[in-house]
C-alpha cells in the first residue's frame, strides 16, 4: 500500500486480530427481540492475513518494485 507506515499497518493488524478473536468468542447473540451477528470469520481471517503480509513486508524494509525503470 502506498503511503502506509509500519506503525499504521501494525495498528490495523492488531484491530483485525481483535475483531477475529471477538467473533470466535461470540458469533451471534440476542437480547430481547434484538439480535446481533458479528462479521464472517472468513472475511476477518482474510483481513488478518492481508495485514500480516503487509506488516511483514514493511518490517523487512518496504515493498520492492522489480523490473521498473526510474524516470
Amino acid at each position: 500500500m502506498a503511503g502506509i507506515t509500519l506503525a499504521q499497518a501494525q495498528t490495523l493488524l492488531d484491530a483485525a486480530v481483535t475483531a477475529y478473536q471477538a467473533a470466535l468468542l461470540s458469533q451471534e447473540y440476542s437480547t430481547g427481540n434484538r439480535s446481533m451477528k458479528r462479521a464472517e470469520l472468513a472475511s476477518l481471517s482474510a483481513d488478518v492475513e492481508k495485514w500480516s503480509r503487509i506488516v511483514n513486508k514493511l518490517d523487512r524494509g518496504g515493498i520492492r518494485v522489480q523490473g521498473a525503470t526510474p524516470t
